[in-house]
């Protein structure tokens, strides 16, 4: 609805009030504070004349909604356009490169064996460098975000997983690449939690959720993207040889998959802060400020003219700082101790919030779904890969022949344990049914990909939850009928395109369950329980599958399904206001 105000010889227009109980009371307003009434008419476009001045008017609307609009409300105004669609650009690109970042390590690997001289043991410690940084890293950003601010986190976290990938690329000694492997994970695991946290703050209620699960589209791109581009670089015979200095192709193709973060973490700079955690932190005219560039980018209209002239402060929750200070706990010094000593209170009263009622309910729920949902993606399809190279050798040993999983493992297990342990794949390229499969499986996640977007407002994003997961459990316990190369591609297909389903709905419904300063804590606080199950499924899955591969097949598989049906006692998301 619009108002036109006459003051004195000009006009003004405003387009924030939309409501007829809205009118009334701001006629009652202008009264009571002495606005002489002329005219008015009800019917569009409304015209109020007024002969007091625009600032006598809009102070007097001071009464509407406490002291300023709803934010809610707020972001509604800014409308929705060119601004969403970058920020979800740049949000999904920092998902595909974590995509990317994770994996990368399975492609480098055989390579690596040979120019590093690695033991088995010592492939494994490189394999789990990552993942073990990813447990360490994940409540470190979580509590950073939710105290210095998402943006600033984001941009410091890829910025530093850039860095450690191109010094990993360049590293000459095994011991050195494993540290900034592990430095790897440690800082993209920051990017991975805050991203979902950060687009979700920026969305309208009707848009968020449906916005948020076009995220799993760009993980989709990064499984596709990955091998593709291995594909192309690490079969160049490209070596650079100098005084005890190499560097070969998959050097190249490490350093090619670190660019990415680093002009991710650069384009951030021209993204606000999120204002959601502006305002909770008690910047209303900072968060307002951002309102308004976003009105501007979206209408094509001047910032001056959005319609919205303050913001309704929430109470601040953050206690210890607002106990003791008025300063927002953005502006705390991490090099000043006594400011340190009060950042540290301050995470810590956040975490005792988190482990106690209301939050405790969907904290635990949260974790034990992540719990055996990662630990299930990650181990499966990493040991993915080593099933095919089993069914390979089983097919060239017996060809013809069928075998399941099990008695596969006990026929090619005892054929390569007479084989050296540092000559196992050196000097041997990767196959290209490596690549190939790599890259069918990305591509079966696409129908998926588009399928939760486009039905989330529909089914609700718990249903995907559910089916994903229950379905996903049932594939796993199918891997123990597998008996050929093409059976396990199949499967391996339908468990990578349900489960990745699975992590992104889970992120999803994170964003709603979840108040603003405990938003990216809590999904980081998930993501450690997530990831420490990825280390241990793989230590165990390793072991288990030669000793008796029915063990972890029914183990994950149970998992899986026990995780659905935890997924059965969250609730219905994606409809109301954030908190």
């Amino acid at each position: 609805m619009i108002f036109t105000i006459a003051a004195k010889e000009y006009y003004c227009t405003c387009d924030f009030l939309r409501v007829t109980p809205v009118i009334i009371r701001i006629l009652l307003e202008a009264n009571r504070c002495g606005t002489t009434w002329v005219s008015a008419s009800f019917i569009p476009p409304k015209t109020l004349f007024f002969n007091r001045s625009k600032s006598d008017f809009f102070a007097g609307l001071d009464f509407i909604e406490g002291q300023g609009e709803d934010f809610e409300r707020a972001l509604e105004n800014t409308g929705f356009g060119k601004f969403h669609f970058a920020l979800l650009t740049v949000c999904g690109l920092i998902y595909l490169n974590t995509a990317v970042g994770i994996t990368i390590i399975s492609f480098v690997l055989p390579s690596a064996t040979c120019d590093f001289e690695m033991s088995s043991a010592d492939k494994g410690w490189l394999t789990a460098a990552p993942m073990l940084g990813m447990v360490i890293g994940s409540y470190f950003w979580g509590c950073l975000a939710d105290t210095k601010g998402r943006k600033t986190v984001l941009i410091g976290a890829l910025l530093m997983d850039g860095c450690c990938g191109l010094l990993s690329s360049i590293s000459q000694v095994y011991w050195l690449f494993m540290l900034f492997r592990f430095l790897n994970g440690f800082a993209i695991t920051g990017a991975m939690g805050i991203c979902f946290p950060y687009l979700g703050e920026f969305q309208p209620g009707k848009y968020r959720e449906t916005i948020l699960c076009w995220m799993e589209l760009f993980w989709t791109l990064g499984v596709i993207v990955l091998p593709g581009i291995a594909w192309i670089i690490i079969p160049m015979e490209f070596v650079y040889e100098a005084d005890n200095f190499k560097f070969a192709s998959w050097n190249l193709f490490v350093a090619t998959c670190s660019i990415p973060s680093l002009l991710i973490g650069f384009w951030l700079f021209f993204f606000p802060e999120s204002p959601k955690f502006l305002l909770e932190c008690g910047e209303a005219e900072e968060a307002l400020e951002v309102l308004k560039d976003m009105y501007a980018t979206n209408t094509g209209d001047s910032a001056a003219n959005f319609p919205v002239i303050s913001l309704r402060e929430k109470v601040r929750t953050m206690s210890v700082v607002s106990q003791q200070s008025t300063r927002s706990i953005r502006s705390l010094r991490i090099r000043k101790p006594k400011e340190l000593k009060l950042l540290m209170q301050e995470i810590w009263e956040q975490t005792k919030a988190l482990c106690k009622p209301p939050h405790l309910r969907y904290t635990v729920i949260t974790c034990l779904i992540q719990f055996g949902l990662t630990t299930s993606y990650y181990t499966l399809m990493i040991w993915f890969p080593e099933l095919f190279y089993r069914f390979e050798e089983f097919e060239s040993v017996h060809p013809g022949e069928k075998a399941t999983v099990c008695e596969v493992s006990s026929v090619v297990v005892p054929l390569n344990a007479t084989i050296p342990s540092h000559e196992e794949f050196c000097g041997e390229p990767l196959a290209d049914s490596v690549f190939l499969h790599t890259l069918i499986i990305g591509l079966a996640c696409i129908p998926t990909s588009f399928w939760l977007p486009l039905c989330v407002h529909r089914l609700g994003a718990k249903f995907f939850l559910v089916f994903s997961l229950l379905v996903a459990g049932a594939v796993t316990f199918g891997l123990y009928f597998v008996n050929s190369t093409t059976s396990n591609l199949v499967l391996s297909c339908i468990f990578e395109a349900l489960t990745s389903l699975g992590i992104s709905t889970v992120y999803c419904v994170m964003v709603d369950l979840f108040p603003t300063n405990l938003r990216v804590m809590a999904a980081a606080l998930s993501l450690t329980f997530g990831r420490g199950g990825a280390l241990i499924g793989n230590l165990l899955f390793g072991f288990l599958i030669d000793l008796n591969c029915v063990i972890p097949i029914v183990l994950f598989a149970a998992m899986l399904l026990g995780s659905g049906l935890l997924c059965l006692l969250l609730p219905n998301t994606g409809q109301g206001a954030l908190d």
